[in-house]
């Protein structure tokens, strides 16, 4: 099952929830493993094809940068802050603030000069205006004056009384027309030299308070941005710090896991290397003559394993290819009315009848309502409905714990590399009764549980003759 999963890269969540912590660390591992070596190998590839068909490089371009470099032959790097002349960067950000409010408030103001000076140039144009008014109403009343004179007189006295009105009134005409162009004028220039540059340094002066006023604001207001902006920044940075405290707690911790399997599997390598330099010492004792003494066999490989590895009558059940996962229960049952059975899965060898831990097809959810209320140390062996194999639920100190054991042609291990190979199911029971499933764990199986309810859960998968010598 191991090999395919490195293979696809995949594993279905479902099968996932279903291992061990320690389980889906050694599977993260050779899984990590598995995509280093792919990676080597693929840059490995590139690398040949590289050096058998090398990349020709565009006309025109020259294909690399070249960097400014400095005293020391290495490229120049200029960091900000390091020089005694550079300036903080704090009061860089605070001049480019004064810099910008002031700019904005200059703009602000602008506008309000522009509106202003547009008023002030509406208003001499309406007293323009009037002056204008004036004028016409003083050339009609002396129309209407001679008017008169001519329709009372006769036509000598009226041309000489005109004559003389219209000398007198010309006179009078032209020195009140002075009179009122002086006064214009004068008025035009009083406004132009009092009122005009009186209202323009007013207004010049309130633009300038206003463009000051302006600054400041803009600038306060700037400043109270930056001092949230750090304070938010202070309060991520202290939660970022604690976050980064607890992975390296957690990492500490993984690491520590990891020694200790890196131990583990040194150990087991030191023992294989034993037992490879017994094999060749024997086979050179061998070849010069000397017959070297039998090995001791494994103390998991009994004769009563060997004979369920070979069926109960001694024929060996030979196992089918099989996919990844069952596809349904119907499917795990088959599998073991076909293979498992023959073989005397679930049997007790000394005597034949079920033993107290087996159990059928249930799920997790109900191991773990069996185990609630017992002790540390119980446990029970459910086949499993997620992989062709058994689980192992054991009761914990604080919570329950699930171990996959996979079936394969050599005989039964724990889901990873590097396990202990057991020829049945009941070897694998028999020696984790001494021997801890974990390093780090410790759990040894001492406390079987049986069943809880009547019919058994292993119902469908036993004959009922062995049902019948089954004490509930």
């Amino acid at each position: 099952m191991l090999q395919q999963i490195l293979q696809e890269m995949y594993i279905d969540p479902e099968l996932l929830a279903e291992l061990s912590d320690e389980q889906k660390q050694v599977l993260f591992v050779k899984m990590r493993e598995e995509q280093v070596r792919r990676w080597k190998d693929s840059e490995m590839k590139l690398e040949i094809e590289d050096k058998k068909n090398p990349r020709k490089r565009k006309p025109g371009r020259k294909g690399f940068v070249k960097f400014l470099e400095g005293s020391d032959g290495h490229e120049w790097v200029w960091v900000m802050g390091d020089h005694s002349n550079d300036r903080r960067i704090e009061d860089i950000l605070e001049e480019e603030a004064k810099t910008d409010a002031l700019r904005k408030a200059e703009l602000e103001m602008e506008k309000l000069r522009q509106y202003e000076e547009k008023d002030l140039k509406e208003r001499l144009e309406l007293e323009q205006q009037d002056v204008e008014a004036a004028k016409k109403k003083l050339e009609e009343e002396i129309r209407r004056k001679k008017e008169e004179a001519e329709m009372y007189q006769s036509i000598k006295e009226a041309r000489m009384v005109a004559q003389r009105l219209e000398e007198e009134k010309k006179k009078e005409e032209q020195k009140r027309v002075e009179n009122l162009r002086l006064r214009a004028c004068k008025k035009c220039e009083d406004l132009q030299q009092s009122s005009f540059a009186q209202e323009r340094r007013v207004s010049m002066e309130k633009v300038e308070k206003a463009k000051r006023r302006r600054s400041n604001e803009l600038y306060v207001r700037w400043k109270e941005m930056r001092r949230q902006i750090e304070k938010t920044a202070e309060e991520e940075s202290q939660e970022v710090e604690d976050n980064w405290h607890f992975r390296e707690k957690q990492a500490k911790e993984a690491e520590k896991q990891m020694q200790t399997l890196a131990k583990r599997a040194r150990e087991e390598h030191r023992n294989s290397l034993r037992l490879t330099s017994g094999v060749i010492s024997a086979a050179s004792a061998f070849a010069e003559g000397v017959k070297p003494p039998l090995p001791p066999k494994p103390k998991y490989l009994t004769q009563n394993a060997l004979a369920s590895q070979n069926g109960i009558g001694g024929t060996k059940v030979s196992r089918k290819k099989r996919s990844m996962r069952p596809k349904n229960k119907d499917d795990v049952v088959k599998w073991f009315l076909e293979e498992e059975k023959p073989q005397g899965v679930g049997i007790d060898p000394k005597t034949k009848a079920v033993a107290t831990w087996f159990h059928g097809v249930i799920s997790r959810v109900d191991a773990e309502l069996m185990l609630q209320s017992k002790t540390l140390g119980a446990f029970l062996v459910r086949v499993s409905e997620r992989v062709w194999g058994y689980t192992i639920s054991y009761r914990a100190e604080d919570r329950c714990k699930h171990f996959l054991i996979d079936t394969s042609e050599a005989g039964y291990q724990f889901f990873g590399a590097n396990q202990v190979l057991h020829a049945s199911l009941h070897e694998v029971i028999e020696f984790h009764k001494n021997n801890p499933i974990t390093v780090m764990g410790g759990e040894k199986l001492r406390h079987p549980v049986g069943q809880s309810k009547d019919p058994p859960d292993y119902q469908g998968l036993l004959q009922s003759k062995i049902l019948e010598s089954t004490s509930l």
